[in-house]
């Protein structure tokens, strides 16, 4: 089932092409992920599914209503994820999600309100002011305001921004927990490891496009990827390496500064070059390796990697 329609949708700021021609649809139950550069059109595209954008054509269906027509009805029925600076900062928690229960018909009740605070780790914060919430709190506090009226779609824009890797990874917990008790979730990032652990599907948009949207797995796996292998070899020539490019499992070598990158294919790929460099008594260290990932697959759909900047 969609909860999410969108066909040909196109969006223009004057002479700025922001959303280009774009569909993709939402299944019921599921995390989407709309990735791509800042300036690539995500939350424009979000803005319009919300109803807060019009667009300048193409058309819009969210859980069945149109966004501009039915925009009442619809906001009883959806979660938006709140901007850093649209609270005052003397509010205190309690007040923000007592305050935002007000603007909905059917809003949890006080007990069930409670239980929300509890369960996202904001209940001893209660009477905290806004300003007074770190960085994670704030991003909770945003959370617990679009499920105050427990909605069936949740909408989060760039939700972990500025946040620490261990408070960003509390948010994934927290997103999936939600996508657990049965809500949809349609999510943006510019982060490609947040959306490639986190989603179920993908849409990656560059330029207002629409150039890639599948599930991360598949996605990675079209681009028949090379995995590498780096490891540091101290004063070794590429003469003395070229015995690695003779292995059937290696695709080439490069040396990268104090490092040595061994791109190949195959289940036997990282042990075949461990056992050929210790039969050769090359000496190494620090070895890792480095699977394909989303980033690569960016990078092989537009040329470029995600901190190129966007022309849109």
């Amino acid at each position: 089932m969609q909860v999410v329609e969108v066909e040909s949708l196109r969006k223009v700021y004057g002479d700025v092409v922001a959303v280009d021609g774009i569909s993709f649809e939402v299944h019921k139950g599921e995390i989407f992920g709309m990735v791509g550069p800042n300036g690539a059109g995500k939350t424009t595209t979000i803005e319009c599914v919300e109803g807060l954008r019009r667009p300048t054509a193409g058309s819009v269906r969210t859980l069945g209503l149109n966004p501009q027509r039915d925009r009442r009805a619809l906001m009883e029925r959806i979660g938006v994820q709140l901007q850093e600076s649209a609270l005052p900062n003397r509010l205190k928690t309690g007040e923000a999600l007592e305050l935002f229960a007000t603007f909905y018909e059917r809003a949890l009740p006080a007990a069930d309100r409670d239980a929300l605070l509890e369960r996202l780790g904001l209940a001893e914060k209660r009477d905290r002011p806004f300003a007074k919430l770190s960085g994670g709190e704030k991003q909770r506090l945003f959370i617990a305001l679009a499920l105050v009226h427990d909605p069936e779609l949740i909408f989060l824009d760039e939700l972990t921004t500025g946040l620490d890797p261990h408070a960003r990874r509390d948010m994934w917990d927290l997103v999936r927990d939600i996508r657990n008790q049965g809500k949809t979730v349609f999510l943006t990032t510019h982060y490609m490891e947040e959306a490639e652990r986190l989603c179920d599907r993908v849409a990656i948009i560059d330029e207002g496009r629409i150039v890639e949207l599948d599930t991360p797995e598949n996605l990675i796996r079209s681009l028949g990827a090379e995995e590498q292998i780096l490891f540091v070899a101290d004063g070794v020539a590429l003469a003395d390496m070229n015995f690695l490019q003779d292995l059937p499992v290696v695709t080439r070598l490069e040396p990268a500064g104090e490092r040595w990158v061994v791109y190949g294919r195959g289940d036997r790929f990282v042990g075949s070059v461990v056992t050929a460099l210790e039969d050769h008594r090359i000496p190494f260290r620090d070895l890792r390796t480095r699977q394909p990932t989303l980033e690569d697959v960016f990078l092989a759909r537009t040329g470029r990697r995600m901190n190129g900047n966007s022309r849109n």
